[in-house]
């Protein structure tokens, strides 16, 4: 899947910062649908977003829990993994399996991710 706004590096720091936020959040591709929100951020929000990705150090997120970029990366790493999220060409389940959501509405609900242009 092509990204919109992330170049390879930025995802690759993006995935690794999302999998050591969200421990097993890098299998579902976290990055595809964060790239899909920073596409439809007003620029200055997006550009505050690929900042505090170029902040952050993957090898130590507990070093920097306190800063503002963290808590920007990671209130979008756990968006786009507990909304049940899974990006194509990914293999599920997606949180909702792994944290055993099965009321029976969510069972129902059919997701779909056009609006943020993922098929």
């Amino acid at each position: 899947m092509t990204l919109r706004t992330l170049d390879a590096a930025r995802a690759e720091r993006l995935e690794a910062l999302c999998e050591a936020i969200v421990p097993g959040s890098a299998r579902i591709g976290p990055v595809v649908y964060i790239d899909a929100a920073l596409a439809a951020m007003p620029p200055p929000v997006r550009e505050h977003a690929l900042a505090a990705i170029d902040a952050l150090d993957p090898a130590a997120p507990a070093d920097q829990e306190g800063t503002h970029e963290f808590g920007f990366v990671r209130a979008l790493a756990i968006e786009a993994y507990y909304s049940d999220f899974v990006a194509p060409g990914r293999e599920g389940p997606g949180a909702w399996a792994d944290i055993d959501f099965n009321t029976p509405l969510a069972t129902r609900l059919a997701k779909d991710w056009s609006y943020l242009g993922v098929a």
